[in-house]
């Protein structure tokens, strides 16, 4: 989306902090004067967790937390502020401490990236719904199910953790891109017991859709299951073999420790820079 100077679009966590948008455009356009790019970022969560643990509701949390941050790009140096608080006042503060990255400075801000974002998922609430007594009687019933799949099971925990997380980006040229990232995630964990000894195996699935989606009957019955034949496998596992062995690697993953041995050396940045330790090796044999 794209509005005119002067008239940025409406900010949800602007609007919900008392802040204006003109006035929060106008201090960032200040601390942009003379820079290269910048932004200001604003982000409001709130999460909820259950834990069900020993049969019995252990944990019930509920967090909320939000603040900004401010940057201000000059040449190879960048200046950021941030605070939990969202004000003007704050704001204000933060784009005065960014924009000391300019330190004389010249330069015209860039123009917005390209708006080619694909939505993947739905600006939802999910610590709306379920409810929160819903929520408790799926945890319970987990329990009592995965009890009942095996006789080996002696304990269990469930959890379902819930987030929703909203971001608003204000650009120097009043442009405000704002998105909503849901987030769920159903966890469940067993203990099991054979010949007094225990195990303990956990399974879970979650994302950024409703928590419909992860907690139908037979969706939360295969991690149950999951973690039950990962548990009793670990029962009859043996201790790994230590000691000095050979170790066989075939072509793909192992090509990473390559690159972390010495590729990161090999970027360009760090050989503008001078600060490679192949910085004008060119040519010359730096490896086995």
């Amino acid at each position: 989306m794209t509005q005119s100077a002067n008239a940025p679009s409406p900010s949800p966590i602007l609007d919900a902090a008392g802040v204006d948008a003109s006035e929060a455009l106008s201090i960032l356009r200040t601390a942009l004067d003379g820079a290269d790019d910048g932004e200001l970022f604003l982000e409001k969560t709130e999460s909820e967790a259950l834990l069900f643990d020993d049969g019995r509701l252990k944990n019930a949390n509920y967090d909320a937390s939000e603040g900004f941050g401010l940057r201000v790009v000059a040449g190879e140096t960048a200046g950021f502020a941030h605070a939990n608080e969202t004000s003007a006042a704050a704001i204000r503060r933060a784009g005065d401490s960014a924009a000391l990255a300019k330190r004389g400075h010249s330069a015209i801000v860039a123009d917005a990236p390209l708006a080619t974002n694909q939505r993947l998922y739905a600006p939802i609430d999910p610590l709306l719904s379920p409810s929160f007594s819903d929520k408790i009687a799926l945890l319970a019933e987990i329990d009592a199910f995965a009890r009942a799949r095996d006789p080996h099971v002696v304990q269990v925990s469930a959890s379902i953790v819930g987030e929703r997380r909203s971001i608003d980006i204000l650009r120097g040229d009043g442009q405000i891109l704002s998105d909503i990232r849901p987030l769920v995630r159903l966890n469940v964990s067993v203990t099991v017991e054979k010949n007094g000894r225990r195990e303990t195996a956990s399974s879970g699935a979650g994302g950024r859709s409703p928590f419909e989606e992860w907690i139908k009957p037979e969706r939360w019955q295969a991690q149950v299951d999951e973690s039950i034949r990962q548990a009793m496998v670990n029962l009859e596992a043996i201790d790994c073999p230590a000691g000095e062995m050979d170790v066989v690697m075939g072509a793909g993953w192992p090509g990473v420790l390559l690159h972390e041995a010495i590729g990161h050396g090999f970027e360009g940045d760090f050989h503008r820079k001078g600060s490679s330790v192949f910085t004008g090796k060119m040519g010359q044999r730096v490896a086995a």
